[in-house]
């Protein structure tokens, strides 16, 4: 019996045309042949096909029995120690082919795999990189990689190959040539125009720069698509960086998404990636061009729909993908205003962060004194030995050597006076949160109080950009942080870059010879999901509001929505209150907040005021009433004055939920 992936690869192998060359030496390293590379370097421009050549060559190392690791540089982790276990087998089984296809997107790797992981590969192993990006003249130049590495830049194909292509993709006789002119020897381009197969060709058609090209493909490709909600599946395709179908599930929920998400996974242009479908890059932006310009209030719609969920994810995702949250929400607003102003979306000088080691003190503290002086190497050394799990310390990939380190300190109230006498910036951000809106017990404020990074000192950096991403995502999941604060010595350069995101607090604390600007956000106010999503869009100042984005008015109407409902469960799956901050950490968020609800009901009887208050709310929505008229029947009083009671339960009630939003439970 043929497998399933026996017959894709027959397919694959009888459908590839040409790479003659690539596939000659690749053999011969695949039968062991002494003079062989170890070591194939395939690069080329977007849509040349290099995915296709890695898949073409992974099927032939399979098919001579060779173990196999396939990685995709788009989702490789920053740090080489994720990067070596995931690829493990090539150190330590003989004969593995690795394949590392995308290595674009991971070629800060590029001085260390040389360096120091390939060295180390098993007996016969071999590794096979392709990316857009030529290799540092360095190895191809270097004696002792010569015989070992073989580097291809791929070229488009020949006439004589892209003829051979739309004969095999049944394109008719008669259309072949205008498909020739049209696309030349692009290969994305004649496979999307053999995909599109003898359709759409009404006009006769001349060759264009690629991006037009690819539209015209790609409109005569998809042409009229099935129905609304395929449309609404490709512009969430279009846009978030990976589409999963959990994720197409939560940003059209009314939708039958696993069957848009079958449809999407069929379309030529869409690669299978470990985190979902990934559109290929170059048709990614031209089919997001095109509907921006098609539909630009349905293109706005989605993509707030899908900064919602990452949103959501934030404040509820497991550990481990919580950081790749936040850069997967920037990524969807990398053309606005502020976001733009203040990350790099540099992979220049490509870094990865570790928690602090009691080795990485003393170079910590030469950074210190190098960039802040020996009053500020002090405080480092002071919050290392009280906070050491605040610090992160960031190491370039290609050497390990380490270039920066930061912290983000929690601090509970009330403030601790060693701190306040210790740290001049620490003891003027207490200050100002007791000048402006003071931080209770139980509550903590959040401080961003170290930047250090001699060669790119607090300027915009790869280094900021994740000390900010994990700083959000310990504020959206953090219960009871009332401020969040920033520190920069650049005061009034900060001031410009941080403006409509981060409050001046006017405080001008110094440490040493230095003067430090001291930017905050009151969370309680402007809560951590509410200001983001002013971030990513640019929008006005955001109203003050809960954790969950909910305005005390709505989070009221969702709680009274939801009362009536509490004898039902699968009504009550569906209320507003599930998707705020009190349900954000149970595991089971109908059977825990219907539970919190009638808790907090009979809470309101501690309050000799809320007596009467517990029994209208209970007899009305808890004991099975038909009616209030009923409710009020079984506690012998009459209607008016049950009323009386229920909307004082009301008002109670709102108020104890929504401190406990704004705060997490005391």
């Amino acid at each position: 019996m043929v497998s399933v992936g026996e017959r894709l690869s027959s397919a694959r192998v009888q459908a590839f045309i040409g790479r003659d060359e690539e596939l000659g030496r690749f053999a011969e390293a695949l039968a062991g042949d002494p003079q062989a590379p170890f070591a194939f370097y395939l690069f080329g421009p977007g849509g040349i096909g290099k995915s296709t050549l890695l898949r073409h060559l992974a099927d032939h190392a399979r098919a001579a029995g060779r173990p196999l690791v396939e990685l995709d540089g788009r989702f490789v982790s920053r740090d080489p120690a994720a990067f070596e276990r995931a690829a493990g087998p090539f150190l330590d089984v003989a004969g593995t082919v690795l394949f590392v296809d995308s290595f674009e997107h991971c070629q800060w790797l590029e001085s260390w795999l040389w360096h120091h992981f390939l060295p180390r590969a098993a007996d016969d192993a071999l590794v096979v990189l392709g990316g857009r990006l030529a290799p540092q003249p360095q190895w191809t130049a270097d004696p002792a990689w010569a015989g070992l590495l073989h580097v291809t830049e791929l070229e488009p194909f020949s006439e004589e190959q892209a003829r051979s292509l739309l004969t095999t993709a049944q394109i008719r006789p008669e259309l072949r040539e205008r498909v020739l002119r049209f696309a030349g020897g692009n290969p994305l381009a004649l496979s999307l125009a053999a995909a599109a197969g003898s359709t759409g060709w009404s006009r006769e058609e001349v060759w264009a720069p690629s991006a037009d090209v690819l539209r015209t493909l790609l409109t005569g490709l998809i042409g009229e698509v099935p129905s609304a909600a395929h449309r609404r599946a490709l512009e969430v395709a279009a846009q978030a960086y990976a589409t999963s179908e959990e994720l197409l599930a939560a940003v059209l929920p009314e939708e039958d998404t696993h069957l848009l998400f079958a449809w999407l996974r069929d379309l030529p242009f869409m690669e299978s990636t470990p985190r979902g479908l990934h559109p290929h890059d170059a048709a990614r932006e031209t089919l997001a061009a095109d509907l921006r310009w098609r539909a630009p209030s349905a293109f706005v719609t989605i993509r707030q729909r899908l900064a919602e969920e990452y949103l959501r994810l934030l404040r509820e995702a497991p550990e481990e993908r919580v950081w790749t949250v936040t850069d997967e929400l920037f990524y969807l607003f990398r053309e606005g205003e502020i976001v733009a102003r203040l990350r790099t979306w540099s992979r220049e000088d490509e870094v990865h962060d570790r928690p602090l080691h009691p080795d990485d003190l003393d170079v910590m503290l030469r950074m210190a004194v190098e960039t802040e002086g020996p009053a500020s190497a002090d405080l480092v050394r002071y919050w290392a030995q009280r906070q050491p799990q605040a610090f992160s310390v960031y190491r370039l990939v290609s050497t390990g050597r380490i270039v920066a380190f930061t912290a983000r300190l929690a601090l509970p109230a009330p403030a601790d006076p060693l701190d306040l006498a210790t740290d001049p910036v620490v003891a003027a951000a207490w200050a100002h949160t007791d000048a402006t809106a003071p931080v209770s017990p139980g509550e903590h404020i959040g401080i961003s109080r170290f930047s250090i990074y001699p060669e790119r000192y607090q300027v915009p950096s790869r280094v900021i950009d994740l000390s900010s991403s994990r700083a959000q995502a310990e504020s959206a999941r953090a219960r009871g942080r009332a401020y969040g604060f920033a520190v920069w010595r650049d005061a009034d350069a900060w001031s410009a870059r941080v403006k409509g995101s981060l409050a001046d607090t006017g405080a001008r604390p110094r440490v040493g010879e230095h003067t430090y600007g001291l930017f905050g956000v009151d969370w309680r106010e402007v809560p951590v999901e509410t200001w983001l999503r002013h971030f990513i869009a640019a929008t006005d100042v955001p109203a003050p509001s809960g954790p969950s984005g909910f305005s005390r008015t709505a989070f009221d109407q969702a709680v009274r929505e939801a009362l009536p409902h509490w004898r039902d469960p699968a009504a009550f799956a569906v209320c507003a209150l599930t998707r705020t901050r009190l349900a954000a950490d149970f595991t089971d968020p109908v059977a825990e907040l219907r539970a919190l609800l009638r808790q907090s009901v009979d809470d309101l009887a501690r309050d000799p005021r809320g007596v009467r208050a517990r029994e209208a709310l209970t007899a009305g929505y808890f004991s099975g009433a038909p009616t209030q008229e009923a409710a009020a029947r079984r506690l012998g009083l009459p209607y008016g004055t049950y009323r009386r009671h229920l909307r004082q339960g009301l008002d109670l009630l709102c108020e104890a939920l929504w401190q406990r939003e704004l705060h997490g439970p005391r």
